[in-house]
């Protein structure tokens, strides 16, 4: 007899169940009770035996699929012997072989769920290569529940910077992270945000580990910026994730008497209304693992940083920071640099140059001629070591070619420093009484072989014939920390960069067309001063002329 399309869909999903069950990127037990429960309520299943008593949910059977009913024989663990049981009875079937999934399929996600828990760290913590299904599912209940207008419907179409962020904080040993797309996250980024804080508390209940409540802690600076995240948030309820909000727009008492009926995972709130709720022993923030501030700089213009910091030292855990501000404020990088006590990632959501570069000062020096180039690096490294009296410095000196690279090698030999030879270029430390310096000298042609990201200073003696690789350096380097210094010698010979240059150091604001201006002609009278060389001066007033260029920018 044919069966009807309800029998099959019900046999469909049967499967599905199992399949999504055995996998390694299954929920826990708690959350997949709390989805069997909801789906139990809509479809009315009900043990036999029991009239309309509702069976409860086991952690053998969270989705209630066997309606309380007990399995004949046990599923085998070892592989092996599922083998050979297979081997030994080849015509006996099972009555639930149908629903099992391949011997193959099985053997595969064993196999990997084995390498997962090998690969686990000291910590608890387990390295996994690319995120669960159940981020997916978080991100879609948000996707459809936020309306398109408002962002819900380009959600996935940060995969990029997500991924990214989703790594920094799942890594066995995470990183803290400084956005700087803007001065607060927009929905997508808080819709990763939150989605990778569930991921997070998944694995770890699946791990068999306690999850302290809250586990996230998302600051914001005001009433309304509270609402559009706890907006966001609201579509993980029914996955298991719960949510709390805390703005002086409600009353203290109402918002002591809810804590005390649930213990969120995450917490939405305000510095001062945390911190009245913290002193009154409503909450307890101490073992926050994850915090997010949403716009530094407006906490800075609120005149709370004092708060922040006092949030900060009440949380004794091991705290992952993610901080989203803007970063046109210099006082922004220096408390920045005062939270974030840990390994530093930059992220950027768009392709700006200004964003990519951000916190990063750019420095032009004016040199007369290819010839006194090399007295020129010197003094300019001479300063750098200067200002990083206190610890040891690395920079990277960006030549032409590689017989300028080696040039600047030799001639770069003073008393103070020992030069060794490395696989690609020069390499050579300056050791003086007020510290140490590790300079590598690379050429063009070699620098996308080398890793720039862990450079904190960069010296570009010859200037690129294109801007666009000036701008692939600026944005490349000093990613693992907030700061970073690019220096480069402006000669006579790069006249034609003059005015794309003016352009790049106006829109990262480091220095206005009319400011370059001004120097370059004040530059100008000193170098004619000195050496009295009419030839000179008129080669510099082109590079003056090419500045005038840049006026047209403003």
């Amino acid at each position: 007899m044919a069966k009807g399309d309800d029998a099959l869909a019900r046999k469909r999903n049967r499967v599905r169940r199992k399949r999504l069950r055995s996998s390694e990127n299954a929920v826990s037990a708690r959350v997949a009770a709390i989805i069997a429960s909801k789906r139990r309520r809509k479809s009315g299943k009900r043990r036999g035996c029991e009239g309309m008593c509702f069976s409860l949910p086991t952690p053998d059977d969270p989705f209630n699929e066997r309606h309380g009913k007990k399995r004949k024989d046990e599923e085998p663990t070892d592989d092996t012997a599922a083998v050979v049981a297979k081997d030994d009875n080849p015509k006996k079937k099972d009555p639930n072989t149908k629903k099992h999934p391949p011997a193959k399929a099985g053997t595969k996600t064993k196999s990997k769920a084995i390498r997962e828990r090998a690969t686990e760290t000291e910590e608890g913590r387990v390295d996994f290569d690319r995120p669960s299904k159940f981020l997916v599912v978080c991100l879609n209940a948000i996707r459809d529940a936020v309306a398109p207008e408002d962002g819900g419907g380009s959600i996935h179409g940060a995969g990029d910077w997500g991924v990214e962020l989703w790594r920094c904080c799942s890594a066995p040993v995470p990183s803290d992270v400084l956005d700087t797309s803007g001065s607060c996250a927009t929905v997508e980024q808080t819709a990763w945000l939150v989605s990778t804080a569930c991921d997070i508390v998944a694995r770890k209940e699946r791990l068999g580990m306690v999850v302290s409540c809250p586990f996230l802690l998302y600051l914001v600076p005001s009433q309304e910026k509270a609402a559009r995240v706890r907006s966001i948030c609201k579509p993980l309820k029914p996955l298991g994730i719960h949510s709390v909000s805390l703005h002086p727009g409600a009353s203290i008492e109402h918002q002591i008497s809810g804590l005390k009926t649930c213990e969120p995972e995450f917490l939405i709130a305000t510095p001062e209304r945390l911190l009245e709720l913290v002193s009154l022993k409503a909450i307890d923030i101490s073992c926050v693992s994850m915090m997010v501030i949403d716009g530094l700089k407006y906490f800075l213009d609120l005149s709370v940083s004092d708060k922040i910091f006092s949030i900060r030292d009440a949380i004794s855990s091991n705290l992952q920071i993610t901080i989203f501000t803007d970063p046109s404020d210099q006082s922004v990088a220096t408390m920045a640099k005062n939270l974030l006590r840990g390994r530093i990632t930059k992220l950027s959501i768009n392709d700006s140059v200004s964003s990519q570069s951000a916190f990063v000062t750019q420095h032009v020096h004016f040199c007369p001629s290819e010839e006194l180039k090399t007295l020129k690096v010197k003094e300019i490294l001479e300063q750098i070591l200067q200002s990083r009296a206190k610890k040891s410095s690395k920079v990277l000196l960006v030549a032409a070619n590689k017989k300028n690279a080696q040039h600047l090698s030799s001639s770069l030999k003073l008393g103070n420093c020992t030069v060794t030879d490395d696989s690609h270029g020069n390499s050579f430390t300056i050791c003086s009484s007020v510290g140490l310096m590790n300079v590598h000298v690379k050429d063009r042609e070699n620098m996308a072989m080398t890793d720039i990201e862990e450079f904190e200073t960069v010296l570009v003696v010859d200037l690129p014939p294109s801007v666009d690789e000036y701008v692939e350096i600026l944005t490349g380097f000093a990613r693992q920390m907030i700061g970073g210094e690019v220096h480069s010698i402006f000669c006579n010979t790069d006249a034609p960069v003059a005015k794309p240059l003016a352009e790049l150091l106006a829109n990262c604001s480091q220095l206005t067309a009319a400011e370059l201006v001004a120097t370059t002609k004040e530059r100008v009278r000193e170098l004619a001063a000195e050496h009295d060389d009419g030839l000179f001066t008129g080669q510099v007033a082109c590079v003056v002329q090419q500045y005038e260029y840049a006026r047209m920018v403003q």
